[in-house]
């Protein structure tokens, strides 16, 4: 028995409780995700919930034989923990973002298959695939075209692979909305034409425009915005599963592909909100990237500066009462979490109060910084977003930044003229001491603006390598 859309017949009541149980441990893992202490309950919600809807679809669909199925299971179980085993946690964001890659693909070819072989999916009405089937047929290949080639290039940018600087082509925003309008018109001609022959032209210019307005879309956009644009991807590849889950009838996959599409989408906002950036922006492809700077600018006036050494920095660091840590990326490239774990636990042996500060967009992906942290053993309990601990900074004795520069900048409280102007902050500045730790003083962050904090009285910079200058600092502790 098949469960075929509505429109192809009735639907079994056992498979829709099957799915909508599916769906009920889908949100209750959305839920337990929410929060670093329930997350390993929400992964097993999921996972429940994912296996309740596979074996129904298997139960329900001649799909291919069992020892076919059970092949394709275990290559793909392999392939996964191969891969979980072998990516490193700092390599996480592009792993997202390759499987962001696989979601979109997916899409597409499940598309494509329903429009080579309609009779196999139940979407036949008489002779022809109805006009509805086919809007949401197209809709469900350009949104994962786009997935798929957006998320190649996420992946590229992330992993070092492709500039993770903007790449400005001319007239890109008439481009864009050119080659979407097309799609849009491409889908609609797909829809309304009759016969498979003359369907064909439709829907091959349809996925490849789509390929490549994923590819317009993501290369504008600078590294600064790399957390929006995987969580926006995240949210394409929902959509994407959404409208494919309508094209063949299946509920789970509709409130799957809505439940990460949805949420995708509010996370992506909330983000934008958090870098003071348009989400319309973002997601439209770089719009204002010509004026939000590159990564590697240098600072735009030599001005006297404190550096001292681990040692300085362990003298003073075990004489605080209060230390507050501000991690970026560049403790994420480091890879300098582990030697702060062990910093933070000696400290607290020393009588120290060790707290974490967590800015929302904080390295190259949603939760980046908080996933890292989790990986070194941080106690959960000792990690504070930024609402929460901004207010103990004037409290502090030693606010240490280590990899990040942005989200501690005063520019984006007092000027109006910066890019990051109105993004909310750290209030490093109100602590008594700064450590900041970073390469060199030639940087100056993604936003491609100077720091008024490398030039305060109370700050010492700490120039080197994240990872050895904190390894020097534990053994001056020690």
């Amino acid at each position: 028995m098949a469960e075929g859309a509505a429109a192809h017949g009735s639907v079994n009541p056992w498979v829709a409780l099957a799915y909508l149980a599916a769906g009920v441990f889908f949100i209750l893992a959305l839920r337990g995700l929410s929060s670093p202490q329930t997350s390993r309950t929400g992964n097993r919600f999921g996972m429940i919930g994912m296996a309740i809807a596979v074996v129904t679809t298997l139960v329900t669909h001649d799909l291919a034989t069992l020892p076919e199925i059970g092949i394709a299971m275990f290559l793909g179980g392999v392939v996964g923990v191969t891969v979980a085993r072998k990516i490193a946690m700092t390599s996480m964001p592009e792993l997202v973002a390759g499987f962001h890659s696989l979601v979109g693909l997916a899409a597409v070819l499940v598309g494509w298959a329903a429009y080579l072989d309609p009779g196999a999916f139940d979407l036949l009405v008489g002779d022809a695939i109805s006009p509805v089937s086919k809007v949401e047929m197209g809709l469900g290949i350009a949104i994962g075209a786009i997935t798929f080639s957006g998320s190649v290039i996420a992946f590229a940018k992330l992993s070092g692979k492709m500039s993770g600087s903007p790449i400005l082509l001319p007239a890109r925003h008439v481009i864009n909305l050119g080659t979407l309008a097309a799609i849009l018109v491409l889908t609609a001609m797909f829809a309304h034409t009759p016969g498979m022959e003359a369907n064909l032209p439709f829907i091959i210019a349809l996925t490849v425009l789509a390929f490549i307005i994923g590819f317009l879309l993501i290369i504008p956009i600078g590294g600064a915005d790399m957390p929006v644009v995987v969580s926006m991807l995240n949210s394409y590849s929902g959509w994407a599963a959404a409208a494919m889950g309508f094209t063949l009838g299946n509920t789970a996959m509709i409130i799957t592909g809505a439940l990460v599409g949805s949420s995708g989408a509010i996370l992506s906002y909330i983000m934008c909100r958090a870098m003071n950036r348009s989400f319309i922006s973002v997601i439209a492809g770089g719009f204002g990237a010509d004026d939000s700077g590159g990564g590697d600018g240098e600072p735009r006036e030599q001005r006297p500066y404190k550096q001292g050494s681990a040692a300085d920095a362990a003298f003073m660091l075990e004489q605080a009462e209060k230390v507050i840590i501000i991690p970026g990326y560049g403790m994420a490239v480091a890879q300098a979490q582990h030697a702060l774990r062990e910093m933070t636990d000696i400290l607290e042996e020393k009588g120290v109060e060790v707290k974490f500060a967590i800015h929302p967009v904080a390295g190259r992906m949603p939760g980046h910084m908080n996933v890292l942290l989790a990986e070194a053993s941080v106690d959960y309990d000792k990690v504070f977003e930024l609402e929460d601990i901004n207010s103990e900074f004037a409290q502090a004795d030693v606010a240490f930044i280590i990899g990040a520069n942005d989200v501690v900048n005063p520019a984006a409280k007092t000027d109006k003229s910066s890019p990051i102007y109105g993004m909310p902050v750290f209030d490093v500045d109100k602590a008594k001491q700064v450590f900041f730790i970073k390469r060199s003083m030639g940087g100056v962050g993604y936003a491609g603006v100077d720091n008024d904090v490398f030039y305060m009285d109370q700050t010492m910079m700490l120039l080197s390598d994240a990872k050895k200058m904190v390894e020097e600092i534990v053994k001056a502790l020690d």
